[in-house]
């Protein structure tokens, strides 16, 4: 039986586990899926060395660090520098990221997005950013911190803090960061997030399982919106199948990890 692991802090509340053990069972493959909760990301090879994995799923906020953790970077993850995918392939350690296209196919819910305002500067913003850029879309990003904005702008995205942000209308409005996952926090300020959903089409968080007050200001203005949830179980079946090396049914996956979703909700 190999075993699977999820690593990141924190790492309780994840769902990826049920997703990935539901899959093994209904596709009758021999597999478990645990999750560990890691402090210092340098330790992601060891750990996973010492725990004997055939692969892995990072979370925040260890997906950039993750990158030193493997042998090789293949995909869009080379230019995103982020990873959330491991793969054991005979020694080495091969990183993905399944971020990325996982957020594409939940942008199809979604219709006639053209302009974009991305909330925070992580690894999981990255990923939306290149993920955005790889179908014609030039995305915006605004961060509280200008320091994590340095590798966007490096890369010629438009990117602003609050203090030099001009205001204009978006399509859609992403929240990348953890504002709303353990607390009642905004991703950014109240009034400018009030401003811009007024002029928004969608809303989306990449927090699932709740309704974070980004989303219910979302609600509040009648916007079209949606969770992280489709994002996770995109990101979720792509990962499985790159643990079998892209040979399995991957409308099987998606079946089994929706079904683990229904159990939880």
């Amino acid at each position: 039986m190999k075993l699977y692991a999820l690593f990141g802090n924190p790492v309780s509340h994840s769902l990826s586990p049920r997703m990935h053990n539901l899959a093994f069972k209904e596709l009758k493959i021999p597999g478990c899926y645990i999750r560990k909760a890691l402090e210092d990301g340098k330790q992601l090879r060891a750990k996973f060395n010492a725990l004997g994995l055939s692969g892995a799923n990072i979370t925040v906020p260890h997906k950039e660090v993750a990158m030193q953790a493997c042998d090789e970077i293949r995909g869009i993850a080379k230019k995103i520098k982020a990873i959330n995918t491991i793969v054991k392939d005979g020694s080495k350690l091969i990183g993905y990221n399944t971020d990325a296209p996982g957020f594409l196919r939940a942008l199809k819910k979604f219709h006639s997005v053209k302009s974009v305002l991305i909330l925070g500067a992580g690894g999981t913003a990255k990923a939306i950013a290149y993920a955005l850029r790889s179908v014609g879309i030039e995305p915006t990003l605004l961060n509280r911190s200008k320091a994590r904005l340095d590798p966007f702008l490096d890369d010629g995205f438009l990117a602003f803090t609050p203090e030099n942000f001009v205001l204009k209308e978006f399509d859609l409005i992403i929240n990348t960061t953890s504002a709303g996952l353990k607390d009642n926090s905004l991703p950014t300020n109240e009034q400018l997030l009030d401003a811009l959903f007024l002029n928004a089409k969608y809303a989306m968080d990449v927090i699932y399982g709740r309704i974070t007050p980004f989303l219910k200001k979302a609600q509040e203005t009648h916007l079209e919106y949606q969770d992280g949830e489709a994002m996770l179980l995109n990101q979720g079946v792509i990962a499985f199948n790159l643990f079998y090396n892209n040979s399995l049914n991957e409308e099987k996956i998606k079946n089994a990890m929706q079904k683990a979703l229904r159990l939880s909700s």
